[in-house]
């Protein structure tokens, strides 16, 4: 294959080896797509709801989740008594037992990980399958949503930063406009009908009803059609 290589890099995260090279391929040539744009909201109760009316549940919600995340708790105790019961003065002691243990704690905990990652690389495949003209997803500000002490763990479990930045990718890998809608954009609180805004609009709301024209909609498929529409108007001028 007829391709430069640069940047090659070893690290190994505790259970295997791994090799990353880059490999610098020619840009791709946009797609003559006359499908619809598509705008994604990502979500705690749902990860991913698009305008195109395709919602992709929460993984973590799914037995087999469960099951492993109880697992990994189960361990996480079994290694902290094992520490305190080895405990000599003010160090902690490593037994044969103890790093048995915490290898099978890494175990799972990459299962988990791959899971999740694997999920996210499917849904952002099937997605830029469909061919659309463009995708915009909102500049979430990650960081201060995980402030909350109510969400920070169900927000870090969906990990929106790792499925907007393969979103992005993949759609550069494919010609597809990726449009970054502005962080003050307000895509759940505007009717995605009739335009009129709702600034009373509280985060337990999860039906928008419009006081205006009257729509009731899901709160997270009209942010999702509100960012399809600001979608279009960029690709407009």
């Amino acid at each position: 294959m007829n391709v430069k290589y640069s940047n090659p890099h070893v690290s190994f995260d505790g259970l295997n080896w791994f090799l990353t090279v880059g490999i610098e391929l020619p840009d791709p040539m946009p797609i003559a797509s006359g499908n619809d744009g598509i705008g994604i909201d990502l979500g705690v109760k749902d990860l991913a709801i698009c305008s195109s009316c395709h919602i992709y549940k929460n993984i973590n919600k799914t037995s087999r989740v469960r099951r492993l995340k109880k697992k990994q708790r189960r361990l996480q105790r079994k290694i902290s008594r094992k520490y305190e019961k080895n405990k000599k003065g003010e160090s902690y002691q490593k037994t044969r037992n103890i790093v048995k243990s915490e290898k099978q704690l890494l175990r799972v905990t990459h299962r988990l990980t791959d899971i999740m990652t694997n999920y996210i690389q499917q849904i952002t495949t099937e997605i830029v399958k469909r061919e659309p003209s463009f995708i915009v997803m909102e500049d979430l500000n990650v960081t201060g949503m995980m402030r909350n002490k109510h969400l920070a763990k169900a927000i870090q479990e969906q990990k929106f930063a790792e499925f907007i930045r393969i979103m992005r990718y993949k759609c550069d890998w494919h010609g597809i406009r990726f449009i970054t809608a502005d962080r003050f954009y307000a895509s759940s609180k505007i009717c995605s009908v009739c335009g009129h805004k709702k600034d009373g609009l509280k985060l337990s709301d999860r039906i928008y009803c419009c006081e205006h024209c009257g729509t009731v909609i899901d709160r997270d498929k009209n942010a999702s059609m509100n960012l399809c529409h600001y979608g279009q108007s960029i690709v407009k001028h």
